[in-house]
């Protein structure tokens, strides 16, 4: 995320409430001018209303500018309140945004509330979101789904749990979610959250069975998970503007796994899913390595991993099976190069005078244990460490060999690059080289 100036999307869901958006919007696009790096999403979730036409008549000129853009997401029958968000927020990602600002479309934001965001981003880090606390009798009703959260946090927690299909604690879940994920809460300073006043016969005229539905049935949360959707949240086909070309919205993936053996450029793929803008994961010590083998061993689940989006290096890439029986929707990517090539880096790796983190290992009994249970043996063996190479690879490519479109393998002479990358992560490709890291031209240079 660009911490000095990010990019903010605010997400807009709209079905029957034109007469609502045509008081806040105007007001909101005015209010936010001062921070030129926002974008109102507007979804149009198939209004029945003159919300298409309301766009055209008095807001061409945002759409143009790129400050507004409509989204229209037609065939939906029935208002699905988190289906809905989802969407919106994938839009906002499509658009470039950092952060995501859930806007209802009868809320006002205040005057300079996107820099107001993005200065508490700036001052806490992006371990944190926003969130709007309800004061009774103070506040106006409806301004409690007013969260704002990176586009990190957003992936990892796989959006807004789509079982929630009506007016319900969709907020609320999400909110205990990003706690779960060690995100912390910060409280929209309040005059920030103002609402258009409407009865609830507006609120329940999507979903009548809910009015006569105890409240406390409606908002009970009890889970405990951390990831919903496993990869299935805001899908559908949408339209840009007025452009009649379909954008699919497909799975995205739970978690993003990098599963090539060590020495085959799993350093390089960490730096790319940086600049890809995710949060990720690459052997940041030891006894990281080691929390999320045992939890993974023991739990199936790994609350440490849950923190990154992609991961790569030991001990995933050995993991492989039991990430994908426990994180469903996930991708994966196998990166090899030429197999003596390969072995030479491994040596050079375990050699004393060319591996400065060599004489570590001995002090940290895991990397030993981890080696040995890749190559049954702490030492290297030229035989044994290609037939191990071998045996991985291999394991991986017919493991997969049924789910093509979930298996990338990434050649280190051949396709490892932007192209191939995005390709299968469905992205644009970045301004900048592919990353070339730890790559050496000597024989006595690790690699």
């Amino acid at each position: 995320m660009n911490i000095m100036k990010p990019r903010i999307a605010f997400c807009i869901t709209c079905k029957g409430r034109s007469q609502h958006l045509k008081q806040t919007l105007p007001t909101n696009l005015s209010d936010n001018q001062n921070y030129p790096n926002t974008v109102f999403i507007l979804l149009d979730y198939s209004s029945t209303d003159d919300l298409t036409q309301y766009i055209r008549e008095h807001h061409q000129k945002d759409i143009d500018s790129g400050r507004l853009v409509l989204y229209s997401l037609p065939g939906q029958s029935i208002f699905k309140m988190a289906h809905a968000k989802n969407v919106a927020h994938r839009c906002g990602i499509r658009e470039g945004a950092d952060i995501l600002v859930n806007l209802d479309a009868d809320n006002y934001t205040g005057i300079d509330f996107a820099s107001y965001v993005a200065g508490q981003f700036e001052t806490f880090g992006g371990n944190i979101f926003l969130f709007a606390k309800m004061i009774k009798g103070v506040l106006s009703r409806g301004i409690s789904g007013r969260i704002v959260v990176t586009k990190n946090a957003f992936l990892k927690l796989g959006g807004y749990d789509e079982k929630f299909d009506m007016w319900s604690p969709d907020d609320k879940d999400f909110n205990a979610r990003l706690k779960r994920l060690d995100y912390i809460p910060v409280e929209i300073d309040p005059r920030y959250l103002l609402a258009v006043k409407h009865t609830d016969k507006m609120r329940f005229r999507e979903y009548p069975h809910a009015a006569n539905t105890p409240y406390e049935e409606i908002f009970i949360c009890t889970s405990d998970q951390v990831i919903a959707n496993y990869g299935h949240f805001g899908e559908g086909t949408v339209y840009r503007n007025w452009d009649n070309q379909p954008i699919r919205l497909g799975p995205v993936p739970t978690r993003i796994f990098g599963i090539g053996m060590h020495k085959t450029g799993t350093t390089s793929l960490h730096k790319a899913f940086e600049i890809l803008g995710f949060d990720s994961g690459h052997w940041l010590s030891a006894h990281w390595a080691k929390a999320i083998w045992l939890e993974v061993k023991g739990m199936s689940k790994s609350p440490i991993l849950e923190h990154y989006y992609t991961l790569s290096d030991l001990p995933i890439p050995i993991l492989y099976r039991e990430l994908d029986q426990n994180y469903p929707g996930s991708k994966f990517i196998l990166t090899i190069r030429e197999e003596n090539d390969w072995v030479e880096s491994a040596e050079g790796h375990w050699n004393y005078k060319r591996n400065k983190y060599r004489y570590q290992w001995d002090t940290d009994p895991f990397s030993h244990f981890i080696h040995k249970e890749i190559y049954g043996q702490r030492g290297f063996d030229k035989d044994i460490f290609l037939n191990r190479y071998r045996k991985h690879n291999s394991d991986v490519i017919n493991y997969f060999r049924n789910r093509p479109e979930d298996l990338l393998i990434l050649e280190r002479n051949t396709n490892m690059g932007w192209e191939a990358l995005c390709k299968f992560l469905d992205l644009p490709i970045p301004a900048v080289p592919y990353p070339r890291v730890n790559t050496g031209v000597k024989k006595d240079e690790v690699r």
